[in-house]
């Protein structure tokens, strides 16, 4: 039997001991401790009890609550804590608080839950640090006036926000508060009230009561200490047909009761899951701190984006809109899809990005991580991708003239030379192509989306993989098999290869419109087909404008030819390859060729043993 079965086993054989023993304690009483209340404020019973007004055994160890003289509900915590009790849900067992002067930040600092049987609600807790300032600073946007006075006021800076990052010349640090729930921002929401700002959620584990609230029961305390759950309204008195009906009654609740109890199972294992997810990305995130870009709150998003007004794109792994960080710095907000992975893409590309700082690498502004909601925030890009401009059916792409597809060219390879070579770690990109390729406004190309990136050593280039990735028609022949050779930097040299063809056809290099096809084929690989033509010395056929242009074309062409040797130690490296691309092209052969396996040289060992190593987590 497998662990899911048997834990769905042990969970149904729960549930039913539990509907037996429901019915068991069908016609017993509630015991008599009737609710209290303080004025109009919550009503109090099991695990609570009003001091003063109810019997020890009317509540739980912890869970003492009395009436102030304005019939105000208050709760008191270790260290002299006090709390107004504005509202209990016992079924899902939360107590809603507030400070009694609204000011939360002031009690924060001696909250301590070691002693209490209570725990804030909130899985996200922050730290804050407090500053005095004789003057209004107008970068900080947390202002604390409670705690302000004549002559200063106080701001709280939250810990994910680098304090180097404000101006605090006349501040004074006051203390640490650690562990709290998100402060709401009188300046970023001033339409919420001081008391809904000022309420905090508390929730406890022990006594667990919730279920048998849930099912119309209430709890009382047994002699030994432990809850006993108790269903009320029903009577020893009670017989004939009133008795059948309301036992066909509690039968059928204990089975909806049974199916909700499932329901709510299989909600607590997704649950449990993303919070695992969830505490994945924190620790990584509290690794990378000093690395990282800016962290936006979901809230921050909102505002940069207008609520999300201008989309720019969807794909598989989320949806980009338009945004802006001030009248001049554009963005694009990408918000990933919750459904798809466990967070692998927003690490590496967080993980990746934050380490890059190169003119063809796209810049990651920021990024939010906030509950469930996971977001990158990069530079905004006006011409979008590559393959806007290439695969255009009207022939757009020629706009751009051979020279600005040379520079274009010449960009990306020093890019990926910069990945391969300028990094503290060796980045392999694994996923090369004109869809990842975008154009700012003067068209200088800026590599994009690592999800798929893994880093190495830089004094070794051979990376271990156990399943291929990238996309189709760009991947590396030794990606599928290790044949060909171990996969390395030159896995990116292939897929620049066949990026380089395409900007040279205008086209997918497995195009069904090329001219002069085969009667035998009707899909022509344009690799094979255009070095078939240049190794007969024959024109390429290929859309040529003005005087120049032909060279271009072909130093491009044998470029590529070379990057998509079917074997890594046929192809140049990314800094050969930026030579080859800086020189005038006269000077280049022509490489073996890659389509013909007869044509390989002989004596070359291409089944080499290398030194395979791990992959940097």
């Amino acid at each position: 039997m497998s662990n899911r079965s048997l834990e769905m086993s042990v969970f149904v054989l729960s549930i039913f001991s539990l509907f037996v023993f429901v019915l068991g304690e069908l016609g017993q009483s509630l015991p008599n401790c009737p609710e209290s209340r303080c004025g109009s404020g919550p009503a109090i019973r099991f695990p609570f009890r009003l001091k003063g007004q109810q019997p020890n055994y009317c509540g739980y160890h912890g869970f003492d609550l009395s009436c102030t003289e304005r019939n105000d509900t208050l709760l008191e915590l270790p260290n002299l804590v006090k709390l107004y009790v504005q509202e209990i849900d016992y079924v899902y067992q939360v107590i809603n608080v507030s400070d009694p002067d609204d000011c939360f930040l002031r009690q924060a600092l001696n909250i301590n839950f070691s002693a209490s049987p209570f725990r804030f609600k909130d899985d996200l807790l922050y730290n804050y640090t407090l500053f005095n300032c004789s003057t209004a600073e107008r970068n900080l946007i947390r202002n604390a006036p409670c705690l302000g006075a004549p002559g200063y006021e106080v701001y709280a800076i939250p810990g994910f926000n680098r304090i180097s990052e404000y101006t605090l010349t006349s501040c004074t640090k006051m203390y640490d508060i650690l562990s709290i729930p998100y402060i709401y921002s009188y300046e970023i929401y001033p339409e919420m009230s001081n008391a809904s700002r000022n309420i905090i959620q508390l929730t406890w584990s022990k006594p667990a009561c919730g279920l048998c609230e849930a099912g119309g029961g209430r709890c009382e305390l047994k002699s030994d200490g432990t809850e006993l759950c108790k269903m009320s309204h029903i009577t020893p008195r009670t017989s004939g047909a009133s008795t059948k009906l309301i036992i066909a009654g509690a039968t059928l609740g204990s089975f909806l009761l049974l199916v909700a109890f499932i329901a709510l199972y299989h909600l607590y294992r997704a649950d449990r899951k993303e919070k695992e997810n969830q505490a994945r990305i924190e620790k990584f995130l509290e690794d990378y701190k000093a690395l990282t870009p800016t962290r936006y709150t979901y809230a921050d998003l909102k505002r940069i984006t207008h609520q999300f007004k201008d989309k720019l794109g969807q794909g598989a792994y989320g949806t980009v809109f338009k945004g802006k960080l001030s009248s001049e710095i554009l963005v694009a907000v990408k918000i990933l899809n919750s459904s798809t992975g466990n967070g692998e893409e927003f690490i590496n590309e967080v993980g990746t990005m934050g380490r890059i700082h190169h003119v063809n690498v796209v810049r990651l502004v920021g990024f939010c991580a906030e509950g469930f909601r996971r977001a990158l925030v990069y530079e905004f890009l006006p011409n979008e991708s590559l393959e806007k401009f290439i695969f255009s059916n009207d022939g757009y792409h020629h706009s751009l003239g051979w020279e600005k597809l040379q520079d274009i060219a010449l960009g990306i390879a020093k890019g990926i030379e910069y990945l391969h070579q300028g990094c503290d770690q060796r980045i392999l990109h694994f996923d090369i192509k004109p869809h990842n390729i975008l154009l700012d406004d003067n068209f200088t190309p800026k590599i994009s989306d690592f999800g798929l990136a893994k880093l190495c050593s830089k004094d070794q280039s051979i990376v271990s993989m156990t399943t291929a990735r990238g996309t189709m028609g760009y991947i590396a022949s030794e990606v599928f098999s290790r044949n060909f050779g171990n996969v390395s930097y030159k896995s990116d040299v292939y897929s620049f290869g066949m990026l380089l063809l395409e900007m040279v056809g205008g086209r997918k290099n497995i195009d069904v419109n090329v001219e002069n096809r085969t009667e035998n084929s009707n899909r022509v690989f344009f690799p094979e087909w255009i070095y078939d033509h240049l190794d007969r010395g024959e024109e390429m056929r290929i859309r040529i404008e003005e005087e120049g242009d032909a060279q271009i074309a072909k130093k491009l062409t044998i470029v590529g030819l070379w990057c998509i040797q079917w074997f890594p130690v046929d192809r140049p490296s990314m800094t050969i390859v930026v030579q080859m691309l800086e020189g005038d092209g006269d000077d280049l052969a022509m490489p073996p060729n890659p389509f013909n396996s007869t044509g390989m040289p002989a004596g070359r060992h291409y089944h080499q043993e290398l030194p395979v190593i791990s992959e940097v987590e």
